[in-house]
């Protein structure tokens, strides 16, 4: 039995085997079929108490991840011994047995390591000496039936001892599920051969192949997985630091050092006995994880997604601390193991290295053939830093931050086992805090033009950086519950350093021509880095992370050398981050009090450039998928007419002439003759060519030009630099238009992004909707765009009722139940001199601007435009309104009655409102 299951303490309450076999052979039946079905159901009613008795013991324990899964191996296995003897006595019974008849059942994979959780599959090996006998493929064939019936999920294989050296030696994943193979029932001799075949003809004299096929599995698993262990929904199993990463380590020294348990790993001095602690302390934690996630999605889920990890919080008893959620501080504490297995993986690498690597080559690492002259002290052990004695970086703590900055300068790998001494030593780091040469080698490797993203994150990984900086060290795994951020707080400060450099460089001038430019024209760079590093370091402490922030770069940035000036435009970056683009995505740019506010805000040129900067790495760093064309577009005109009032002082250039400046323009990119211009520029207002940039002016005039006097013209295309699909109406203006038309094309399949609504001196309505489809892409087949149009033509003409067709469409985000987002109404009568402001936040969901706009066209106002803003599960709707006369809405009861609507509209349960 295996010494796993040493660690299940009453294994009779899990299943009473003698009973159920002693049940197993009363059974009666007229023929064989109901005699297997009879003894199939018997069995089943033992695997549905023993997990009973499995999830029991969880709930009474919830931390007992090692206890569980091998409770389930164990049951599994009691349940597999008592089916071999039931078919091979009473179903298929040969009272003689040849020699070639004889079999053998194996476990293999992670049942074979003795570890399932409640709805792992059960990989099954069934070996024989020979080519497979008639008998044994009816056994075989019956006890598969009978597991199948009993609703279990079974990996399955029968080979010959020849088949299986042959298949383990040309497929290594075949080699991987045997290495782990563990004897079940049968001819125990026959697996006593085939264990030695195993060791002597497939893994002799193979380890160091093994292992490179093994590590560069795990890099391609790793990439798969989002090659990041701070992704904040991640997979227990297969990402970065969880349990296969474990794995790898056990199969590697199982097959190199023929251990048997993970706790002979420190015997082969692999591990020491410490971090053969963590690495018990990791798996446990990680399999209670994955028992609790399969218990309560009832099925074989290993991706711990949002709308689990409160329920799993909960059951694994976290609470709520201030500034931290239970479920917060839950997912603090898995960011933190599977960093541990980050750390256990580099210790294991290095000593595989020095005893199976090739001189010269290393596993893992990329190849270096530099050789750097001055290294104060440290080594270099084939192309890597590394440390001359164990107890280097103790005798003068500054040489935990040298240590990186010396890798950062000469372009160095650290030697893994430098990384270990750095791991343990990384307390020592306390004591330079307030040591100028420590601070100025921090500041080097922060703002270092070569790679300062793979150092920052070698420090980070190795504890240094927390300990150097306490306040960094606070957010260290810690995630941000909601759908908008990918990583953790730390994760995500140090990836936008990353793109922050590759700004710097250029590398990014095809995605930001616009950063890329005015980066060179940036004069204090280390603000700027400062201000990327620090702009979240005040997440989780509960208040506002953005004032509290500033706080802390007050206090930081003097002890890392900058001077007071330097200090006060870091604070004021790092308080003012979400500035930028709040203003560019939930404002009207076309508004110049919104230009006039924001840049008296800004004050300075040079501050104008960090922000823009800071703002556009921060949401790059957020997740793939979050940057895109339009958002760089918004940024980009509000930089540039925030820079214009900078350099001109607070004069407009005379709507008149910005008016007259886009007309001729328009007029010299259609080509039209003066009459027919000037008939178009009568029938537009003011406001209109303002704000509709000129490329939407010229689509827009040959759209009512070839209307003339039809009622309705609907017109779709891609708008490529946007990164969404321009959709214009030109109907005739009545009340309800806009709550209609954002209906129709929720129920094309369309999320609106952006809205301006015009009407003609003629009483046209000229409505502009800027579309993306429900994952941020343009909408660019035919079909989809038709699709579009007629949707919109059937509401507009009254062709279908949309409340039906809306209450047919499902939901798009059930993850978003996960959260709870308290809807909020600001109503603003400050930020626009013309209109009314009033920002609804709401937790996203299908159709919630066309709710939002149905609630305002009851409260009989205007819908002059309107700004869609998404951060994940949470909407951010804008409206700049009047009343039906064209004057800012100001009674105070009047304000009052709009807001109770869309709260009500907001917090709706998706019903849809009978207005259609």
């Amino acid at each position: 039995m295996s010494a796993r299951f040493d660690s299940v303490p009453n294994r009779r309450a899990l299943i009473d085997r003698r009973g159920v076999a002693e049940r197993l052979a009363a059974l009666e039946a007229k023929d064989e079929t109901a005699l297997r079905k009879a003894g199939t159901a018997e069995l089943r009613i033992a695997l549905d108490a023993g997990r009973a008795e499995i999830a029991r013991r969880l709930a009474e324990h919830p931390s007992r991840g090692l206890e569980a899964a091998a409770a389930g191996a164990f049951l599994t296995d009691q349940l597999l011994r008592l089916l071999w003897d039931f078919t091979v006595e009473r179903l298929h019974r040969n009272s003689n047995p040849t020699a070639a008849e004889r079999m053998t059942l194996l476990a293999v994979g992670g049942y074979g390591r003795g570890e399932m959780a409640p709805h792992s599959d059960i990989d099954l090996a069934f070996l024989t000496p020979w080519k497979v006998t008639g008998w044994s493929e009816q056994v075989i064939e019956s006890m598969l039936y009978s597991l199948w019936d009993m609703q279990l999920k079974v990996g399955h294989s029968s080979r010959s001892l020849d088949e299986m050296v042959r298949q383990a030696k040309s497929d290594v994943t075949v080699r991987t599920a045997l290495l782990e193979a563990r004897y079940v029932w049968g001819d125990t001799e026959l697996y006593d051969q085939a264990a030695a075949r195993f060791r002597q003809e497939v893994q002799a004299d193979t380890a160091r192949n093994f292992i490179a096929d093994k590590l560069a599995e795990r890099d391609a698993r790793h990439k798969r997985m989002g090659d990041s262990r701070y992704v904040v929904e991640p997979n227990i199993k297969e990402g970065k630091g969880g349990l296969r990463d474990l794995h790898t380590l056990f199969w590697i020294g199982k097959y190199a050092y023929n251990v048997r348990e993970p706790a002979e790993l420190v015997a082969a001095g692999l591990l020491s006995a410490q971090e053969f602690r963590q690495f018990q302390r990791a798996e446990n934690f990680l399999w209670a994880v994955r028992c609790q996630l399969h218990l309560i999605t009832d099925r074989a889920e290993d991706r711990l997604t949002f709308d689990v990890q409160r329920e799993i919080a909960e059951r694994l008893r976290y609470s709520d601390r201030p500034g931290k959620s239970k479920v917060e501080r839950f997912m603090q504490f898995y960011f933190l193991q599977a960093k541990m297995v980050g750390d256990l993986t580099g210790v294991f690498l290095a000593h595989l290295d020095e005893k199976f690597a090739a001189r010269g080559s290393r596993f893992g690492f990329p190849t270096l053939f530099r050789s750097p002259r001055k290294l104060n002290g440290f080594t270099l052990d084939r192309g890597r830093l590394a440390i001359p004695r164990d107890g280097f970086l103790a005798e003068k703590p500054v040489r935990l931050i040298e240590l990186f900055h010396l890798a950062d300068l000469h372009g160095l790998e650290i030697h893994p086992l430098a990384m270990r001494a750095a791991a343990r030593d990384a307390r020592l780091a306390e004591r330079v805090r307030d040591d100028d040469q420590a601070n100025a080698l921090f500041l080097d490797v922060l703002t270092s033009p070569r790679d300062p993203e793979t150092v920052l994150r070698w420090m980070n990984e190795s504890g240094v950086f927390g300990r150097f900086v306490p306040e960094f060290g606070r957010v260290v795994a810690q995630m941000q519950f909601d759908m908008y951020h990918h990583y953790t707080v730390d994760e995500h400060s140090i990836r936008a350093i990353g793109l922050l450099n590759q700004i710097e460089k250029g590398e990014l001038k095809e995605d930001h021509p616009l950063a890329s430019q005015i980066f060179q024209q940036v004069v204090s760079r280390r603000v700027l880095y400062c201000a990327v590093l620090l702009h979240d370091i005040a997440k989780g402490r509960g208040g506002d992370h953005s004032v509290l922030g500033a706080e802390v770069a007050e206090r930081l940035c003097p002890r890392l050398g900058l001077s007071a000036a330097e200090t006060e435009n870091v604070a004021w970056l790092v308080r003012w981050h979400l500035l930028m683009s709040a203003t560019a995505f939930k404002r009207d740019l076309s508004d110049f009090k919104t230009i006039l506010d924001f840049a008296e805000h800004v004050q300075s040129p040079e501050r104008l450039r960090l922000l823009l900067i800071l703002t556009i790495v921060d949401i790059r760093a957020v997740g793939p998928g979050v940057w895109n064309g339009w958002k760089r577009q918004l940024l980009g005109n509000l930089f540039e007419s925030a820079e214009e009032v900078l350099r001109l002082g607070h004069k407009q250039k005379g709507r008149g002439e910005r008016v007259a400046a886009k007309q001729e323009a328009l007029a010299s990119a259609l080509g039209w003759e003066p009459a027919r211009m000037a008939a178009l520029n009568k029938r537009l207002t003011e406001p209109y060519w303002i704000a509709e940039p000129l490329d939407v002016l010229e689509r827009n005039a040959r759209l009512v030009d070839a209307a003339g006097n039809a009622a309705l013209s609907v017109e779709a295309q891609v708008y490529p630099e946007r990164g969404a699909t321009l959709v214009t109406v030109y109907a005739s203006d009545h009340p309800g238009l806009f709550y209609r038309i954002a209906g129709a094309i929720h129920v094309a399949g369309g999320n609106i992004i952006d809205a301006r609504i015009h009407t003609t001196r003629d009483g046209m309505a000229l409505d502009n909707f800027l579309v993306q489809d429900p994952l941020g892409r343009p909408f660019d087949e035919d079909a989809r765009l038709n699709r579009l149009k007629a949707s919109i033509g059937d509401a507009l003409a009254n062709r279908t009722k949309l409340s039906d067709r809306l209450k047919t469409k499902p939901l798009s985000r059930p993850r978003a139940d996960a959260f709870t987002i308290e809807p909020n109404v600001l109503i603003d009568n400050k930020a626009s001199n013309r209109f009314t402001v009033i920002e609804v936040n709401a937790r996203d969901r299908p159709a919630l601007l066309y709710h939002l706009a149905h609630a305002l066209f009851q409260s009989k106002v205007t819908i002059h435009s309107a700004h869609v803003a998404t951060y994940g599960e949470r909407a951010v709707d804008t409206f700049y309104l009047t009343d039906l006369i064209g004057d800012k809405i100001e009674g105070a009861s009047r304000l009052k009655a709009i807001e109770r609507r869309l709260l009500d509209a907001a917090s709706g349960d998706g019903s849809v409102a009978q207005a259609a």
